[in-house]
């Protein structure tokens, strides 16, 4: 009998080695490589896909008839929005988050949704038991007839459950919990992982049901196991936010069937996940009257508005180089305006510790918030108090100019919706569209301009 053959595969990267290795060459992680079996010839040759016509030809992508996905709708507006529209029947979507984030809370009251819309949904938990699952469903106030429980990790098991229910939906909780009886490692390695998720793949695309895979993550916070994984999948969404607060945010950062930049905000209480429908609202409610440091911005978040308070503090530092702390947003780029604030404005920042935040523990990373975020750094180091009722939006250069950025009627609106009375934007800008009536536009081209407008001289 042929001896078999076996390798080293790094368990976060998906790296292959003929020999052990104390540490990656791929991801540089220590002591991450397992031995595993080869597959053999027949699982190796194994497609991940099996096409329905073996007979299949090359034609013209003229001849090719489009015809628009069929979605079908959670009743979760936040959720529909992040996958683009609903769900796609036939679709693989990768769920990840820290664990007690939230994501079982959140599928199942997905699952409690479409059972009510008499979509058949089928629940698979490889981590807690039915009467577990039932407990926690109870909490929730999910309770129909077209929800089926199943505690199961083999993948041949919950094959034939799938054939024998016909859902619209399974949720598989989780990926690294399952495994097939062929292949020798251990479940949650990375061969069991890529094979379960070919498996789950092969079942989505041939019966046209769609299913949710969740994911356990690193300490590094990305998805554990190859990044084969991530690129099988139609969609990934990462479920975020902070496990002492309540608000939870959830973004797709991959999605065949809509946009990436979309987000969904959650609030988490007794009864489980409830949808922030206006979380500029949210995210102001406890803002300070008559601070220096302090200003609003308004955000893009996909075709979404947000407004966020931009907080700063600027202080005399005690050691010999200065502190750049920045919680929210990219910390180069603050150093970076705080050097254009110094160099063409005259601030001497360069002996002064800079803190800075976004209230709710929200990320921004577009270069639109940049004027706010000067003008907050200017109005702490001065101690200059802003506006309550101001809104800055631009994109500063490094010489110094406001330049201009998109969409800029949908955020003036939204802050008029809120009760803003002036907004700060580039003069380039100002061109092209109806200014609300409620707000005063101000455009400015250069960053003292803007403070002058900003900070009252």
């Amino acid at each position: 009998m042929a001896k078999k053959k076996t390798k080293f595969v790094c368990q976060e990267c998906g790296y292959e080695s003929a020999k052990w290795m104390g540490k990656c060459p791929g991801c540089q992680s220590w002591n991450t490589m397992v031995e595993e079996f080869e597959p053999s010839s027949k699982q190796a040759s194994r497609s991940y896909v099996t096409s329905a016509s073996t007979g299949s030809k090359p034609q013209s992508i003229m001849s090719v008839k489009s015809e628009t996905e069929a979605r079908i709708s959670t009743t979760m507006m936040e959720l529909d929005r992040v996958l683009g529209g609903g769900i796609v029947p036939g679709s693989l979507v990768l769920v990840g988050g820290d664990p007690g984030i939230g994501k079982s809370t959140l599928l199942l009251q997905l699952s409690s949704k479409l059972a009510e819309t008499k979509h058949k949904v089928l629940y698979i938990s490889g981590e807690e038991s039915v009467k577990q699952t039932k407990l926690r469903s109870e909490r929730l106030g999910v309770s129909s007839t077209d929800l089926f429980v199943l505690a199961e990790t083999d993948v041949s098991i919950i094959e034939r459950a799938i054939d024998e229910v016909q859902p619209t939906l399974v949720i598989i909780d989780s990926i690294q919990t399952v495994y097939q009886e062929d292949i020798t490692s251990a479940p949650g390695s990375v061969a069991q992982v890529r094979e379960c998720t070919a498996a789950f793949m092969r079942v989505a695309k041939t019966r046209g049901i769609a299913i949710f895979i969740v994911g356990h993550v690193t300490k590094q916070g990305s998805i554990a196991g190859p990044k084969l994984l991530e690129h099988m999948v139609d969609s990934v969404l990462y479920f975020e936010g902070e496990r002492h607060h309540t608000y939870r945010i959830l973004r797709a950062v991959k999605n065949r069937f809509g946009s990436t930049n979309e987000m969904g905000i959650f609030e988490m209480k007794e009864l489980g996940l409830e949808e922030v429908l206006n979380p500029s609202e949210i995210f102001l409610e406890d803002r300070s009257q008559g601070a220096a440091g302090s200003i609003v911005v308004a955000s893009m978040e996909g075709t979404r508005p947000v407004l966020v308070e931009i907080q700063a503090l600027v202080s005399p530092t005690s050691f010999g180089n200065p502190r750049r702390m920045a919680t929210g947003v990219d910390h180069n780029r603050v150093s970076l305006l705080m050097a254009v604030l110094e160099k063409r404005v005259g601030l001497l920042l360069q002996n002064q510790d800079a803190y800075l935040n976004v209230a709710g523990g929200i990320r921004l990373d577009e270069p639109a918030i940049d004027l706010a975020i000067a003008i907050c750094v200017a109005s702490s180091f001065r101690n200059q108090v802003t506006s309550p009722t101001d809104v800055a939006i631009g994109e500063v250069g490094l010489t110094g100019e406001i330049r201009r950025i998109s969409r800029i009627e949908q955020r003036v609106n939204e802050a008029a919706k809120l009760g803003f009375k002036r907004a700060i934007i580039p003069e380039k800008n100002l061109g092209g569209w109806t200014y609300p009536k409620d707000i005063q536009v101000i455009g400015v081209s250069t960053l003292e301009r803007a403070l002058e407008v900003g900070l009252g001289g």
